[in-house]
Order: C-alpha cells, then sequence, then structure tokens
C-alpha cells in the first residue's frame, strides 16, 4: 500500500503536466463540457458534477471571511432557486474527512436544517438567506503539517432525486 502511494504521488504531476501537450485527436481538439464546477459567489465550494440536473440552482454562495478561519465568525450568504418542491423527508448525506480520515459520515433531514436559517419546507422558488457561525479554535492541526478537511453534502428528496451536491476543501 505505502509502495502503491509513493508512486502514484511521483508520477501523478508528471502525468498531469504532460497531459496538456499531449492529446490522442489533435492539438485543435476541444472538450464537449464545460468541467469548472465552481459554485457562483466568493466560497472554495465547488459542485460534485455538472449541476444542470440539479433541483436547486445556486445564484451565488459568499462567504466571509473566505477562506474560512479558525476561531473566526463565518457569515454565509446565499441566494437560489428550487425548480421544483422539496418536501418533508428530503434529506443531506454530509461527510467530513480529514485528509483521509473521515470524521462526521452522517444522514440529516434538510427541513430540520433550514429551520436554522428561518426557512421550513416546502421549498420552492427563489430563497435567500444570511447565516453567521462562529468557528471553534479548537479545529485539529496535526504538526508540523496543516490539516485538510474536505465537506461534502450531497443533497436528495424523499423520491431520491438530486437537489444538489456540493463540496468544500479547507486547510487550517
Amino acid at each position: 500500500m505505502k509502495l502503491l502511494l509513493a508512486l502514484a504521488s511521483t508520477l501523478l504531476p508528471a502525468v498531469v503536466s504532460s497531459t496538456s501537450s499531449f492529446s490522442f485527436f489533435g492539438s485543435d481538439q476541444k472538450p464537449l463540457v464545460n468541467d469548472d464546477l465552481s459554485v457562483p459567489g466568493d466560497n472554495p465550494l465547488t459542485f460534485c458534477s455538472n449541476p444542470s440536473n440539479y433541483i436547486l440552482t445556486i445564484d451565488y454562495v459568499d462567504l466571509d471571511p473566505n477562506p474560512p478561519q479558525k476561531g473566526k465568525t463565518l457569515a454565509i450568504k446565499a441566494k437560489g432557486n428550487f425548480t421544483e418542491e422539496v418536501d418533508k423527508d428530503a434529506y443531506i448525506n454530509l461527510s467530513v474527512k480529514y485528509g483521509l480520515i473521515t470524521l462526521v459520515n452522517t444522514k440529516a433531514d434538510l427541513c430540520d436544517q433550514m429551520e436554522a436559517v428561518d426557512e421550513e419546507c416546502p421549498l420552492l422558488g427563489v430563497k435567500k438567506f444570511t447565516k453567521e457561525v462562529s468557528l471553534p479554535k479548537e479545529i485539529p492541526a496535526i504538526r508540523p503539517m496543516k490539516g485538510t478537511f474536505t465537506v461534502l453534502a450531497d443533497v436528495y428528496t424523499k423520491d431520491e432525486k438530486k437537489v444538489t451536491c456540493l463540496k468544500a476543501i479547507a486547510t487550517f
């Protein structure tokens, strides 16, 4: 396992850097899709995949400060449009990883979470909210390395339709 990891970490940068100059289809070949999955606004968020089929169309998510900092208050402003009704029993699969170690892996009720931003189900149409969250000073870091956290929020209706899927990576 250590050998595989060492090989991958050694070869990956070389492969990635060489792919920009090498193409099986010629230099004038263009990609078929835009693979920029950045969430609009001032934030480190990305969509997990192309959001064109998501029920929630996100206009923006702004974080202040961006990137979030331990021991500081994080202000979140967001606006989006629910193109279909999202009702009770919708849920969020939330995972938080520290490097490769899973710290949190849970399923939460979406409607319960929306109450924290003064919204309630059913969710339909344009929604806008502002929320402040205090980030603890005790966010762990392994010395001498900084800690990298990956947060994944995958949201579904009760009928398993994808509402949205967001990913964030933060280093403290």
